[in-house]
């Protein structure tokens, strides 16, 4: 069983950034691969970014490509998002979610077993 509670969200200006953190509980943090995911009510859930267990490979959506950056701290047991250059269409929650190893499956929410409660990033125009 893993435990993740993320935190950073807020309300940005455009061209603003912020810093997301999931923490995790668990002594095989760097077992799992980690993702970001983000929804809207009423709207699917869509993959942000990813990171391999150890931290050597990480995935991005192109709406995010070479704004947003993933990167882990094992040792800290967690995972952050870097968004830099926000976008009011960025506005969503944001959810991270692990799962033991990544793959093609890492892409869609159906291929994670553990969620966060998700932290709101509202950046206004």
């Amino acid at each position: 069983q893993v435990q993740l509670v993320e935190s950073g969200g807020g309300l940005v200006q455009a061209g603003g950034s912020l810093r997301l953190s999931c923490a995790a509980s668990g002594r095989t943090f760097s077992s799992y691969a980690m993702g970001w995911f983000r929804q809207n009510p009423g709207k699917e859930r869509d993959f942000v970014t990813g990171i391999s267990g150890n931290g050597g490979s990480t995935y991005y959506a192109d709406s995010v490509k070479g704004r947003f950056s993933i990167s882990r701290d094992n040792a800290k047991n967690t995972v952050y998002l870097q968004m830099n250059s926000l976008k009011p269409e960025d506005t969503d929650f944001y959810y991270c979610a692990c799962r033991r190893t990544w793959n093609s499956k890492s892409y869609y929410t159906s291929g994670y077993s553990y969620w966060g409660q998700g932290t709101q990033v509202t950046v206004s125009s």
